[in-house]
């Protein structure tokens, strides 16, 4: 078939690389007892050797006087031909032993399986103790199955019950805990039953059994392995539901549950009764020789059917995996588009190294790769709830009441900025710590002892510190601009409201304390992490040092900017000139303010450009006013009615608290051929001299209408003679008409 041509050269690809990686991991395997138990056979086998050897035996009892006589043991004797102090290894070294102590058990292993091809049975066949054993065990495994079998058959109503209550729950929305604990409530229903079929199956093996060890030691095999597998089989009715799809957790048709349960527990169970059954059955009626040969046989057929498994499943479930990324969280879609590339990968590496497993330690090898994954789902499923309810708050963004609002402006922005922040530093170490759990589950990484070691403390001590620091620094620069915030926040009419230099200092120092936190910030932060600040700060010192006699233009804006502060020259919302531009100052820093012109264009404005400030919002302003009224009318007349007009603006309830003390009439300031000026000057409250502006030149002008005042006007006539003539008319209108 094509598909098994594909597989030959894919598998065997797979075995060697996997196998390299299995060697070269100290921690991925319990291989390391089984070699010491080899040397200690083997010392013993080879003491037995000595002994039963005259020669030898005597040569060791001599030996052993000399030691006595000289009152040094034989290891001293070895030992000087040992450096005093063993020289550190390095990981180089650590790997080349660890390698070479799998390559000898493997190679041992190799050499029982082709001796057991070789040589017949140790032990003979005894119809007369098997058939027996047989009969009883073949009964408590009929018992057992039977049993659970039909506890699960009567528990199916039950099971639809809950998921039906789960169900319709989710459907009107009314209780969204209520699907997640029929699930969970499921399964532990099955562990429930599971528990009680292993304790009758054991009750039933102890009532009708024999007294022979041989029959008990098949039982207790066939009753372990069946907790285990069904323990197993739990999981994946947990994952899979493929009778009860209400109860299924995942998206599944019931077509890809029952596929995927069928053939998995198909494939768990063959390979669980086989390597803790049939495998120890054999060894103890066959021999070891024959048990390693079945144990080879066995799972290496398994392996294949997996692999192969997983090879003609490989494009359905990755489109499958991918759909499921495009209907998650970025995070989480992320997440499943990689592994939608590589989960056959992981799949075939998990049945190669339960495949290598098997080989080095049958006994304990399904153990072994039960109790990792069972790790390992745990660990995923726990990372991927607290990483989906992260992923989720990171999204959300809190809403403060409008009181907190109105006090604290910058609050609600600050605490939408920090707190996603902050939730992605905590799924950041979620999913390093998922990947830690995972790898001391297999034995790859040994997380306890990291931890409690120096590197382990330092490091976890280091990061607590860190985050400690930065939410103190966070904390506290929130805390600090929020009360300037709020004192800034302060309407006019309320009695605290601050000054404008109250004002401006709190915007400078708010910037200077974002600095100085910043900074202290940085510099804990690199003393937690080992780095040596002391040389930092020296270096930062010669830095600021060559930077103030490089750059003589930015300290001279700091130092006007200071002196601008001390002699309280401008304020943050005053109307000023500086450097030619007007407009009002909406941002002052150290080095420098920011105008905003009446025409809206935002000015940058260095203090070292400013030589001269002019302020229009100190103490008070004034308007004076020039009013250009024709020559030919009465100056008394029109003085009166200019008096009247600003009687009235001095009436108006809205204007007159804008006006400070009595206005000044300065009478003719200007006379020409055509008109003379009367000027008014008015002293107003800061900023309001164009207020009175608008309203005085509006009152005037209505006045002098009604007063028949008349401003000065220019006549322009231009007559045309015949076109005989050539001559231009005189004018008509007096002497004060202007001729063009």
């Amino acid at each position: 078939m094509p598909q098994g041509a594909r597989l030959i050269p894919f598998f065997t690809r797979y075995f060697v690389l996997l196998t390299v990686l299995f060697f070269s991991c100290s921690a991925s395997v319990n291989a390391v007892e089984p070699q010491k138990e080899t040397d200690s056979k083997a010392a013993y086998s080879a003491l037995a050797d000595i002994l039963s050897d005259a020669s030898s035996r005597d040569a060791l009892i001599a030996e052993l006087r000399d030691s006595a006589k000289t009152g040094k043991p034989l290891a001293e004797k070895s030992a000087s031909t040992v450096p005093a102090e063993p020289r550190d290894e390095t990981f180089a070294d650590q790997l080349d032993s660890s390698i070479q102590g799998y390559l000898t058990v493997a190679q041992s292993k190799l050499d029982r399986l082709i001796m057991a091809l070789k040589s017949p049975p140790h032990k003979a066949f005894n119809p007369q103790t098997f058939w027996p054993a047989l009969t009883h065990f073949l009964f408590t495994v009929a018992v057992t199955f039977a049993l659970f079998l039909a506890i699960r058959f009567f528990a199916t109503p039950f099971y639809k019950r809950i998921g039906s209550w789960g169900h319709k729950a989710r459907e009107k929305r009314a209780d969204w805990a209520r699907r997640p604990t029929a699930i969970i409530s499921a399964f532990v229903i099955d562990l429930l039953i599971l528990l009680f079929c292993v304790t009758a199956g054991n009750i039933i093996a102890t009532a009708f059994g024999t007294n022979s060890p041989v029959t008990m030691r098949q039982q207790a095999l066939f009753l372990n392995a069946f907790a285990l597998i069904e323990f197993f089989k739990a999981i994946l009715r947990l994952i899979f539901a493929p009778k009860f799809d209400y109860l299924r957790p995942f998206p599944f048709s019931d077509a890809t549950a029952k596929y995927w349960n069928t053939r998995l527990a198909w494939l768990s169970g063959l390979i669980g009764y086989g390597l803790m059954v049939v495998v120890p059955i054999i060894q103890v009626q066959l021999g070891a020789s024959s048990a390693v040969l079945v144990n080879f046989c066995i799972m290496l057929a398994l392996t294949v059917y997996a692999i192969g498994l997983i090879l003609v499943n490989r494009l359905r479930i990755q489109k499958e995996i991918a759909a499921l990324g495009n209907r998650s969280l970025a995070f989480f879609g992320v997440f499943l588009h990689a592994l939608s590339h590589i989960w056959h990968i992981l799949a075939i590496v998990y049945f190669l190294v339960l495949f290598l497993l098997s080989q080095f330690d049958p006994g304990n090898s399904l153990a072994f790769m039960m109790n990792a994954t069972i790790k390992s789902l745990i660990v995923v499923g726990s990372g991927a709830l607290i990483s989906g309810l992260l992923t989720r708050w990171i999204s959300r963004r809190i809403a403060l009441p409008a009181d907190i609002k109105l006090k604290y402006p910058m609050l609600e922005r600050r605490v939408n900025s920090y707190i996603p922040s902050a939730l992605q530093i905590m799924r950041f170490i979620v999913v390093v710590a998922i990947l830690l759990f995972l790898l001391d589950a297999w034995h790859i990484f040994g997380l306890r002892a990291w931890l409690d070691s120096a590197t382990g403390e330092k490091i976890i001590g280091g990061l607590v510190h860190i985050l400690l620091i930065m939410f103190i620094a966070v904390l506290g620069w929130t805390l600090l601009a929020s009360v300037i915030e709020h004192r800034l926040s302060l309407e006019m009419d309320n009695p605290k409201h601050p000054g404008a230099r109250e004002r401006t200092l709190l915007t400078l120092f708010r910037n200077v304390l974002s600095i100085v936190i910043t900074t202290i910030t940085v510099m804990i932060i690199l003393s937690q992490i080992g780095i040596n600040i002391a040389p930092l700060l020296a270096g930062a010192g010669a830095l600021t040092l060559a930077v103030s006699f490089g750059a003589q233009t930015l300290v001279k804006d700091v130092i006007n900017g200071i002196f601008i502060q001390f002699e309280n020259g401008m304020n943050t919302g005053e109307y000023v000139t500086v450097f030619g531009i007007t407009g009002t100052v909406e941002r002052m820093t150290i080095r420098s303010i920011g105008l905003r012109d009446d025409y809206g264009v935002y000015h940058l404005v260095p203090y070292s450009s400013i030589t001269t400030v002019a302020n229009y919002a100190r103490e008070f302003g004034v308007y004076r006013a020039n009013y250009v009224i024709s020559r030919d009318e009465d100056i008394e007349k029109a003085n009166e009615v200019l008096k009247q007009a600003v009687a009235e603006l001095r009436d108006n309830p809205r204007l007159k608290s804008l006006l400070i003390g009595e206005p000044a009439f300065n009478g003719v300031v200007k006379l020409d051929d055509v008109s003379f000026t009367l000027r008014t000057t008015i002293r107003t409250v800061a900023l309001q001299q164009w207020t009175i502006q608008y309203a005085l030149d509006k009152l005037v002008k209505e006045h002098f209408q009604r007063a028949g005042i008349k401003t000065p006007h220019q006549n322009v006539q231009i007559s045309y003679a015949a076109p005989e003539q050539q001559a231009l008319l005189p004018p008509q209108n007096g002497p004060d008409s202007i001729e063009k």
